[in-house]
């Protein structure tokens, strides 16, 4: 059966999401769209120049809404990154532009007929995701957002650094926002067979600050080169595959939660249908506070961007 995938904004992320997705063989068909009509021609040729050295082929089309009719995937990656450069480094200041921009793109969506899944980058993510997921009418299990998979990448690398071992040894989450109310679920993280709350008192980590480092790892990023792409292309990529092979993973994402009746980063097991299944921390008093304090954000920002359509 033929996958097919599309990216929609070519900017610093979306062509990374596009290189990967072409040079691991993710799709045998991938849909590129972009206002910079110049730009998307202009990487469309680039990656079939690449493909002579690839052992992989990927059919590629630009442009096209209509491509989009029987697609498994749409990763939406646009934005306005300019926006991001902002004095509190705040993810909420692309909103004016991608609010707008969104709608327009999820009219489009929703009139091609697509009825796959959407994987969600755009800033600020939690409230886009429920934007996508208002305006196309897709089922809330089928409009993601890429949320604190991100974050909890960089809490792994933050916390591996400091114990000397590799990320993929630390297991634990970044919850609510994706942006500055997000935090370290500290109850949830166990590293070296053991709860690191433990491993802390022991041996002095302070996990304040390695909660800092995860929360500002992005913006040490940004201010050094003026975007981000590896980190959020590889996890959304990630995310796109889980869905893609039906493997039941359990991730970090933005999904909409009732009790919250928000979309926020709560772990849930992720397959070809979505999000299959919630579940259910058993998170300290301080960590349910403040998951409450981040989803009461970002409904006050989804009720804007309502405000503002």
């Amino acid at each position: 059966m033929s996958r097919k995938l599309a990216v929609i904004g070519m900017g610093h992320v979306g062509q990374t999401v596009a290189h990967h997705i072409i040079v691991t063989g993710m799709a045998d068909d991938l849909v590129l769209i972009d206002t910079n009509e110049a730009k998307v021609q202009a990487d469309a040729l680039d990656f079939e120049d690449a493909m002579a050295n690839l052992p992989n082929h990927t059919d590629i089309y630009v442009n096209d809404y209509s491509a989009l009719k029987d697609a498994d995937i749409i990763v939406s990656a646009l934005g306005n990154i300019k926006l991001q450069d902002n004095p509190n480094d705040d993810r909420f200041a692309e909103l004016p532009f991608t609010r707008t921009a969104v709608r327009e793109v999820a009219q489009k969506i929703k009139a091609s007929g697509f009825h796959g899944k959407m994987v969600v980058i755009t800033n600020p993510v939690d409230v886009i995701t429920s934007i996508y997921q208002e305006v196309t009418g897709l089922p809330k299990a089928h409009v993601i957002g890429t949320g604190t998979l991100l974050d909890s990448a960089r809490m792994k690398r933050a916390v591996a650094k400091r114990l000397e071992i590799d990320p993929r040894s630390v297991d634990g989450y970044n919850l609510g926002e994706h942006g500055n109310s997000q935090f370290t679920a500290w109850s949830t993280v166990c590293v070296l067979g053991k709860p690191i709350t433990e491993i802390a008192e022991k041996d002095g980590l302070d996990l304040a600050a390695l909660d800092k480092e995860s929360k500002v790892g992005g913006h040490t990023v940004f201010h050094g080169k003026k975007y981000t792409n590896y980190g959020v292309a590889t996890a959304a990529c990630y995310l796109a595959n889980v869905i893609l092979t039906d493997a039941k993973t359990e991730l970090p994402v933005s999904n909409f939660r009732e009790e919250y009746d928000s979309y926020l980063s709560y772990p849930a097991i992720v397959g070809r249908d979505g999000i299959q299944e919630q579940l259910q921390l058993d998170l300290t008093d301080e960590e349910l506070k403040k998951l409450q304090i981040s989803a009461d954000f970002i409904k006050t920002k989804y009720a804007e961007s309502l405000a503002n359509k």
